[in-house]
């Protein structure tokens, strides 16, 4: 029986396979990597990639395409997880391993949770070697997005202060079923090693960038008021005037890391 694509689950399935052969050139994965599939579905990835690796991880929510894989895969070269994968705790492949990122991550993600997911993930970062993902194009527009751009905000800073990011190609509409009603694309992307990370306290940053775009039409000496006074800005190099897509990563890094130092509380 066909499976139904269930709109709660986000589900378009890649069935190109002039896509799927692009997408493995892009991974290049070798036999022994430690690779995790999220949201397999049919298996158009999955298969070709066990034709390449010892073992291959996947988190899959639907039980009945979890069922089709476990009748199609043995599970000494295929572990199926069944669950949500924002709330999946990637440690749980890596174990306590820190000596260097290991985890190697594929998907086409669900496009109804792709920020908050792509969030999770960056949770798990240091442990990451690198991330091959299928997303919306507008949300990949965001994510490499430089500053002075309207594509340009939270999500960018946020991801590009992580890791380092390129789009690798555009996927048409007709390359899945059912067809979803935006084109996609694919981004690699490079986890920043721990020693190029200069924010003193990430939570603070965070707590900067998304005040600073909550309002993305006002000015820096607006938005973030309650955070600076306004002859702080000049100490910091950074005109009060200047709207937050007009700022860079490392400026961000500065205010935060000055009110790091300055003993600034999170609420």
């Amino acid at each position: 029986m066909k499976h139904v694509p269930r709109k709660r689950f986000g589900q378009n399935f890649l069935v190109s396979t002039g896509v799927v052969a692009k997408i493995i050139a892009a991974i290049a994965p070798q036999h022994d990597d430690m690779l995790v599939e999220i949201g397999p579905g049919l298996g158009a990835l999955t298969g070709p990639l066990l034709d390449r690796l010892a073992h291959l991880h996947a988190l899959e929510i639907d039980r009945d395409l979890i069922a089709g894989l476990r009748e199609r895969y043995a599970p000494e070269k295929l572990t199926i997880h069944e669950g949500d994968a924002l709330r999946f705790d990637f440690t749980a492949l890596t174990g306590d391993r820190q000596e260097k990122p290991i985890l190697r991550v594929v998907g086409n993600l669900p496009y109804n949770i792709s920020t908050p997911l792509l969030f999770h993930l960056a949770d798990y970062a240091g442990r990451i070697r690198d991330m091959h993902v299928m997303l919306q194009k507008e949300v990949v527009d965001r994510m490499v997005s430089p500053p002075g751009g309207p594509e340009y905000g939270r999500l960018s800073v946020m991801l590009q202060y992580r890791f380092e990011m390129e789009r690798l190609f555009l996927v048409p509409p007709g390359a899945f079923d059912p067809a979803p009603k935006v084109t996609s694309a694919l981004v690699r992307m490079i986890p920043r090693p721990g020693s190029a990370l200069a924010a003193s306290d990430p939570r603070v940053l965070a707590k900067v960038v998304t005040a600073a775009f909550g309002q993305r039409r006002k000015m820096l000496r607006n938005t973030l008021c309650e955070m600076l006074a306004e002859a702080e800005f000049a100490a910091l190099n950074i005109k009060p005037t200047a709207r937050a897509e007009e700022l860079g990563v490392a400026e961000f890094v500065r205010i935060a890391n000055a009110l790091t130092a300055g003993g600034a509380a999170l609420s």
